[in-house]
């Protein structure tokens, strides 16, 4: 079933040094409230039933919360992710640690970029795929032969300088969106529905998303971006999301989901949110 296991680290770590996304700012981060934030989360998912593996905070990785990045998991297997250069040391962590629970493990070839299930989402047999910022396309549909998934290859709206060119992080070196991650753009409700933001995707994403057999839910644009509405984790019965998309938590509440809405603004900070903190074991 969906999400009934999640590996979690903590925000020990959590920082600002190194601004690999659009949402990391000048806006000074408090880490004691985020690990306040980080143990709330962790309740509710505990609330709905889900059992919690746990495991140390990579040392001095200020994205080292954000487990959902580290791998794509599924019967066993388990595809690595392959990080921005900001983000390595993490990578011998999450590694180890599927590896203590007995996972296949799986590299990406010629050291594509990866995100993992940050980027990859999985519903029932189809990988929902983003690419062009922290994924790219070679390595989603390495991911999604190697675990049996049917790849859908999405490609979310890229940030961009005020003459209408990609805007390029000075960190990473890559292009980049408010949407670098899938996550942030489109979630899984259950092995039938989605929801998405169509704003957030081109045109011929959308289409491709419209062209699947599934039930579709619309996100809001500004509870997408400003509310991380999408950023969530369902187990089909629960909803953990965020307690600022009052539009999208009445839909999801009309269909007969219990939503938890833990409140979180500093893990929001770095471009994270719920889904973020949570790797679905499986």
């Amino acid at each position: 079933m969906l999400n009934q296991k999640l590996l979690v680290s903590g925000a020990e770590f959590f920082a600002d040094e190194f601004k690999i996304n659009p949402y990391y700012n000048d806006s000074q981060i408090n880490r004691e409230k985020a690990i306040a934030e980080h143990n709330a989360i962790v309740d509710c998912f505990k609330e709905a039933g889900i059992e919690i593996i746990k495991c140390d905070a990579p040392k001095n990785c200020q994205d080292g919360v954000y487990t959902a990045n580290w791998a794509l998991v599924k019967d066993g297997k388990a595809v690595m992710s392959r990080l921005p250069q900001a983000r390595k040391a993490e990578e011998p962590c999450a590694e180890a640690k599927l590896k203590e629970l007995g996972y296949e493990i799986f590299h990406v070839p010629d050291d594509m970029l990866f995100s993992g299930q940050g980027d990859s989402l999985r519903c029932g047999e189809f990988l929902f795929a983003g690419s062009g910022y922290r994924s790219e396309p070679e390595a989603q549909k390495f991911a999604a032969d190697t675990l049996g998934l049917k790849l859908i290859q999405l490609h979310a709206k890229p940030k961009t300088n005020p003459d209408g060119s990609e805007f390029i992080n000075p960190v990473t070196n890559h292009a980049d969106s408010f949407f670098y991650d899938l996550d942030l753009a489109l979630s899984i409700i259950d092995e039938h529905t989605i929801a998405y933001c169509p704003e957030a995707f081109d045109e011929d994403s959308i289409a491709k998303i419209e062209a699947t057999p599934l039930d579709k839910i619309i996100v809001d644009y500004t509870e997408c971006t400003e509310g991380f509405a999408c950023n969530l984790v369902s187990t089909g019965k629960h909803v953990i999301m965020s307690n600022k998309a009052p539009k999208f938590q009445a839909e999801l509440e009309k269909r007969g989901l219990i939503c938890l809405t833990p409140d979180v603004t500093e893990l929001k900070k770095g471009g994270g949110y719920i889904r973020c903190i949570s790797l679905w074991l499986s």
